[in-house]
């Protein structure tokens, strides 16, 4: 059983929601304007479901700060394969701030990764993640989602001509170190930009201007005071009125949600912010292929069907597979060669690979009643199932 949450709040560890007995594994997908985690349970969902709902709203209050209660109160519940469905939208840039944004689907997949590390991923949320990030493959391999990226840095940068229509010579600094702070440099320099500066709290400020071939900035309101604009990619602090002296002209660009940036400094003399909900506003987007959502709903759907199928199909292989051992040793003991061997398994693959396709087609068509009844007519396999409560997915998102 999957299980998705969603919140406006990062910094939760999957290794503190894999803790759990019930939790077979966890992955948490934390960007600076997301939250996700997706968290596999092997309880039934009225048993289980609340538990990791539970798991998961003490670990965000534990780590950022918020009550549960009113985490627990915004909830919306997800079922079936909407989780699935869920992800690869996600994953494809369709349920994005700016729709169709580039960076999201490699951030699902570092988020897969970094759970590898950890070790608290599982066979069920890597199977779903690698889907999802062929899922995004196909998308934009086949629909129009904006041929030359669609970023929220680009976007950003966009509107920004308007005020700058000339890079080069203007001061910019880049608050954060992260992929969406990598992907405003590479915009930044593509626009012609050869004053750029990046801060960071973290300590890792110089090894990131070293790669970009930037200045490091140490002080913060130093470097604020310098720059005419500033373009935050960090949730790990805010940009506040004390930190800007002065009333030159400054264009403040905030790409975190939570807020990078507090909207009283859109208050100071010549200071203009253009911040997330501008960009979703204002942001002249081109259509999106109307295959886009066609697609996602096509493999989500047929991620579910495989799923729903796999027991029948794995009945039907350990039956064929434990006849076929039988043949094996009979053929042993005659002494015959790899070869035979060999050809046997091969088959037996053959054999099985009709059969499995059709548990796959008759699952999306609703009829996998009739092929588990079949396999039991015809071969005394009977598909064992866990509780029909135990087989859905649930997810719960935070709004």
């Amino acid at each position: 059983m999957l299980f998705c949450l969603t919140a406006n709040h990062r910094n939760t560890e999957s290794d503190i929601l894999a803790e759990h007995d019930y939790v077979t594994g966890a992955i948490v997908l934390a960007t600076c304007n997301r939250f996700e985690a997706y968290i596999e349970l092997e309880e039934p969902l009225t048993a289980a479901s609340s538990l990791a709902a539970e798991a998961v709203f003490e670990a965000l209050a534990i780590r950022v700060g918020a009550d549960a209660e009113a985490l627990r109160a915004s909830a919306t519940a997800l079922s079936g394969d909407a989780v699935v469905h869920h992800l690869f939208a996600v994953s494809s840039g369709l349920e994005s701030m700016v729709v169709g944004e580039e960076e999201i689907g490699g951030q699902v997949q570092r988020a897969l990764g970094t759970a590898r590390e950890a070790g608290t991923t599982s066979s069920g949320l890597e199977r779903l993640f690698q889907r999802a990030a062929h899922t995004s493959r196909e998308v934009r391999a086949q629909v129009d989602l904006g041929a030359s990226g669609r970023s929220l840095s680009r976007i950003a940068l966009d509107l920004a001509e308007s005020r700058i229509p000339d890079w080069s010579g203007v001061p910019v600094l880049v608050v954060g170190t992260g992929s969406y702070a990598a992907t405003t440099i590479h915009a930044l320099q593509a626009r012609g930009a050869d004053d750029l500066h990046v801060f960071s709290a973290t300590g890792r400020a110089d090894r990131f201007a070293t790669r970009f071939g930037i200045a490091a900035e140490r002080d913060l309101h130093a470097a604020v005071a310098a720059a005419r604009v500033i373009i935050t990619c960090t949730a790990r602090y805010t940009l506040r009125p004390d930190h800007f002296a002065g009333s030159s002209p400054r264009l403040v660009i905030d790409l975190g949600l939570p807020r990078n940036v507090d909207p009283a400094v859109e208050q100071l003399p010549g200071v203009e912010l253009l911040d997330l909900e501008r960009l979703g506003r204002h942001a002249s987007l081109p259509e999106l292929g109307a295959g886009a959502h066609s697609l996602v709903g096509s493999a989500a759907a047929a991620f579910t069907a495989e799923s729903e199928a796999a027991p029948a199909i794995v009945a039907l292989r350990s039956h064929v597979h434990a006849m076929l051992e039988g043949e094996l040793d009979r053929l042993r003991a005659r002494g015959g060669d790899e070869q035979a061997e060999a050809a046997l398994r091969h088959l037996a693959g053959v054999l099985l690979h009709g059969p499995s396709v059709r548990a796959r087609e008759l699952a999306a068509e609703g009829r996998l009643g009739e092929y588990e009844a079949a396999l039991d007519l015809l071969f005394g396999v009977r598909v064992e199932r866990r509780d029909a409560a135990g087989d859905e997915d649930q997810g719960i998102r935070l709004a």
